[in-house]
């Protein structure tokens, strides 16, 4: 695997992030039905009738506000609008509250189950927006999202969020991210702090800061492990575990999301807690690296079973994670497990034909996916990843 230089490292990540962004700018918008498209294949042609999902519209939204406020682009702040007018136009649902989980290709609602995951990356688009745009129906928004979570989702006995509703905020066992009595997610809990920590962020709120500091608690004392620090991934009511696989790319995305959500919490306690468990989540991480540099998808210990497959996200977040461990730590080992990611996307994963990255590659180099554009695939991962590292640098 070849060496980089920090200067490198920081310009090619830098220019990686524009392709990224300039890739959605010329093939991500969707001139017939407004927003963007749902899906767009390997040679960066649309496909029709394809569902467009409450996620990627507000994941969208962030990277484009971000761009504007970092760069001050224009058309940057332009897609970011188009973003939230669809979102606002389409995916709010005026009669129960909360954001429909997908619509057709044509905005009309489709799966209108309240997904807590959604609302998480809602309330964290709009809250960039509202700091790019100054837009007040933005931040009108995000709180009318916070608020029928803490109605809803919030589960008063054990604490945390409860993972899904019907359309109506009812009890259902439809989910996404699990099922039956596994009601309690890492994931959906992971990207709720983030969520939160970008809205503290933007309104120092003492309810905001209280759900947020409520969120690090549960990473803390129910989803992390503290002998293993591998993230526990179902749960029941009780935070009983229900599962012991492991997520090697959540496990180092969420070494950095942990501390950035502590910094922008600002308690020295919470602080000196996150960092111990930051650290202790990138170390456990690593052991997922093979011997290319990439990272596996995830382990069943209970059963043996290996997803080798290097996905795109998996390495975009190992790439910040570990050099926020560098800076965490000092060890210059960390540092190079970022720069060999780094390495490991160029070589695999940016589509030099086509742009944008493919979505995974398995050991021997073989591309798992060529579409550029899913339900699931947004300029979020790849290209917050190159941001963070240039400024980091």
């Amino acid at each position: 695997m070849e060496k980089i230089s920090l200067p490198a490292f920081r310009q090619e990540v830098r220019q990686e992030y524009f392709a990224i962004l300039d890739y959605w700018q010329r093939h991500g918008i969707d001139h017939t039905h407004g927003g963007f498209h749902g899906k767009v294949d390997g040679n960066n042609r649309p496909v029709p009738g394809e569902p467009k999902a409450v996620v990627i519209t507000s994941r969208i939204l962030w990277a484009f506000s971000r761009a504007f406020r970092v760069f001050r682009k224009a058309e940057h702040l332009t897609l970011a609008r188009r973003a939230y007018d669809y979102l606002r136009n389409h995916f709010v649902d005026a009669q129960h509250g909360g954001v429909y989980w997908s619509v057709t290709a044509d905005g009309k609602p489709l799966e209108t189950r309240k997904q807590v995951y959604g609302h998480a990356f809602a309330m964290y688009g709009l809250a960039e927006f509202y700091q790019a745009a100054a837009e007040p129906n933005a931040l009108a928004l995000a709180r009318e999202i916070d608020g029928v979570l803490g109605k809803y989702s919030f589960e008063p006995k054990h604490g945390g969020f409860v993972e899904a509703f019907n359309r109506d905020w009812s009890a259902t066992d439809d989910y996404i991210l699990s099922r039956g009595e596994q009601r309690k997610t890492m994931n959906t809990h992971l990207h709720l702090l983030e969520a939160y920590a970008n809205f503290y962020r933007v309104q120092k709120d003492v309810n905001i800061g209280k759900t947020l500091r409520h969120l690090i608690d549960v990473m803390l004392t129910h989803i992390i492990d503290p002998a293993t620090f591998r993230m526990r991934l179902f749960f029941d009511d009780a935070w009983q575990p229900k599962t012991d696989a492991i997520s090697y790319g959540h496990d180092i995305e969420a070494s950095w999301l942990l501390w950035e959500a502590a910094e922008i919490l600002g308690d020295r306690v919470v602080l000196e807690k996150c960092k111990a468990a930051s650290m202790g989540l990138a170390k456990a991480a690593a052991d997922g690296l093979g011997p290319d540099h990439g990272m596996d998808y995830e382990y069943e210990p209970s059963t043996g079973h290996r997803n080798r497959e290097r996905s795109w996200w998996v390495m975009a977040e190992a790439m910040v994670g570990f050099l926020n461990a560098h800076h965490l730590t000092g060890k210059a080992h960390f540092l190079e497990k970022s720069t060999w990611s780094w390495a490991f996307i160029k070589k695999h994963l940016i589509d030099r034909r086509n742009g944008e990255w493919f979505g995974g590659v398995t050991p021997d180099g073989k591309v798992t996916s060529t579409d550029k554009i899913t339900f699931w695939k947004g300029p979020y991962h790849n290209s917050r990843a190159c941001l963070e590292v240039w400024q980091r640098l």
